[in-house]
C-alpha cells in the first residue's frame, strides 16, 4: 500500500471541530484535480471536541496520537504515513489545501523539504498579529540562517511537504512548536535539498484562541535554535571574551593606562581576569557541546569539527592546564616575594593585587580546563550497545 500513495496530507489536530471538515474536503479535491493518489491522515492529539468522529466521517484516515505537544503529533502522523511524500499543515483552514501544486512540483522534481513562504506569497488582513509578522518571524528566521545557513525566509511556516524517508532519517525528537524548527536546522545540516515556494496565509476559521503563545513559544524556538548551534552559543562568545581579557589584560599588567582623561587600573585588570575565566569556560562548553551532539545525533557530524576535536586530546589538554596552573604557581610565588620585601605587613593594591590576579586567573582556568578536559572524554569514550559481558544480544 505504502509504494501505491504518492503524498500523504497530514493535519495534526486538537480540537479543530470548526475548521477540519473544510480543511479535509479542500484537500480530497486537490487530490482529486490532481490526479494524485494519495490520503488524508489527521493526528489527533487527543481533541474532546468531536474532530475524530469529524474526520472519520469525512473519509480521512485518523491516527491517536497519546503523547501531547504538536511535535509529537506530527511525528505520529509521519510515521503513520503511507505516502512517498508528504503535506503537513494545521487544521484551522488558515492554509489552502487546495492549491498544493507547487509543493508537489518541488517535491517531483527531487526537492526533501518544500517550505511555503507566506511573505512572498500574501498575508491576509488579520491572518498574523502584526508582532509575529513584523518582529517574531522575520527575528527568529533570521537567526536561523545566521547559525544554520538555511536558504529558508519563513523559517515557521506551518505548511511545507516532504520526503517521508528523508525526514524519518533525521531522527527528529522534539515533542513541541519547536518541532518546526528543528525540522529546517536538522535538513539544512544533513545537506537535505530545502527549496522554497510561495503560499498564502488566511485568517483561521476557528473562534477559540489559537494553541499558539506568542512569548512561550518564540523562546522555546530560540532557545532550540541556541542549543543547536554549540558555536553561536558558546564558541563565538567565548572567543569574544577571551580576546578581550587577554588583550586587556596584558595592557594593564605592567600598570594603570591613561585614556583621555580616563584611568584604567587594578578594577579594569580584575574585568578582564573575568573575561579570561568566562571566556575559557565557554570555549570549554563548545567543544563538549559539540561532542556530545554530534555522537548521540541531535547535530549531523562535519568532517571539519570532528577532525578539530580529534586533535584536541585529553593528554593535549591536560598539558596546557598543567602549563597554566604553572604559570598560576610563578605568579603566587612573585606575589609573596613582594610581600616577603615588605616584611609581611601592610601591601599597595594597586601593585600586589596584579600579581594576585594573574595567578588565581592562571588557577582557575588550568583546573576549568582539566575538569571539561575529563568531561569531554567521557563523552567519547566508545560503546557498544546491547553488549553484555562480552556477548552481543543480536
Amino acid at each position: 500500500m505504502s509504494d501505491a500513495l504518492e503524498l500523504t496530507i497530514l493535519m495534526p489536530c486538537l480540537n479543530e471541530a470548526e475548521t477540519l471538515a473544510a480543511c479535509i474536503a479542500k484537500a480530497r479535491s486537490f487530490l482529486t484535480r490532481a490526479g494524485i493518489a494519495g490520503e488524508i491522515v489527521i493526528a489527533d492529539n487527543g481533541s474532546t471536541d468531536g474532530s475524530q468522529a469529524i474526520a472519520t466521517a469525512s473519509g480521512a484516515r485518523l491516527i491517536a496520537v497519546p503523547e501531547k505537544g504538536y511535535g509529537a503529533a506530527l511525528a505520529g502522523g509521519i510515521d503513520a504515513a503511507r505516502g512517498r511524500f508528504v503535506i503537513m499543515a494545521d487544521a484551522d483552514d488558515s492554509y489552502d489545501f487546495a492549491n498544493l501544486d507547487l509543493f508537489v512540483a518541488a517535491l517531483r522534481d527531487g526537492a526533501d523539504l518544500v517550505m511555503g513562504n507566506r511573505f512572498a506569497g500574501g498575508i491576509a488582513p488579520g491572518a498574523m498579529p502584526w508582532h509575529h509578522r513584523q518582529i517574531g518571524n522575520p527575528a527568529l528566521s533570521f537567526v536561523g540562517r545566521l547559525f544554520f545557513h538555511t536558504p529558508v525566509n519563513d523559517f515557521h511556516c506551518g505548511l511545507r511537504g516532504f520526503s517521508r524517508a528523508a525526514i524519518l532519517a533525521l531522527n527528529l525528537r522534539t515533542t513541541g512548536m519547536e518541532f518546526a524548527s528543528e525540522m529546517v536546522v536538522k535538513a539544512t545540516l544533513a545537506n537535505l535539498d530545502v527549496r522554497e515556494v510561495p503560499t498564502t496565509l488566511s485568517k483561521d476559521g476557528r473562534s477559540r484562541a489559537p494553541h499558539l503563545r506568542s512569548f512561550r513559544d518564540g523562546w522555546r524556538h530560540l532557545r532550540f535554535l541556541l542549543l543547536f548551534s554549540p558555536r553561536w552559543l558558546f564558541l563565538y562568545p567565548g572567543m569574544v571574551l577571551l580576546l578581550i581579557g587577554l588583550v586587556g589584560g596584558a595592557a594593564l599588567l605592567p600598570g594603570p593606562m591613561h585614556i583621555g582623561g580616563v584611568v584604567l587600573g587594578i578594577h579594569t585588570f580584575l574585568v578582564a581576569a573575568l573575561c579570561v575565566i568566562v571566556g575559557v569556560q565557554s570555549i570549554a562548553f563548545a567543544i563538549i557541546g559539540r561532542r556530545f551532539a554530534s555522537r548521540y545525533g541531535f547535530i549531523p557530524p562535519s568532517d571539519t569539527y570532528d577532525r578539530i576535536l580529534e586533535a584536541i586530546t585529553l593528554e593535549r589538554i591536560l598539558l596546557l592546564s598543567a602549563i597554566l596552573m604553572l604559570t598560576g604557581v610563578v605568579a603566587l610565588g612573585w606575589g609573596l616575594s613582594e610581600w616577603a620585601q615588605r616584611g609581611f605587613g601592610d601591601l599597595d593594591p594597586r601593585t600586589t593585587m596584579r600579581a594576585a590576579i594573574l595567578a588565581l586567573t592562571a588557577l582557575v582556568c588550568g583546573f576549568q580546563l582539566m575538569m571539561s578536559g575529563f568531561m569531554s572524554s567521557m563523552i567519547n569514550i566508545p560503546f557498544s550497545e546491547g553488549r553484555i559481558g562480552g556477548q552481543s544480544n543480536s
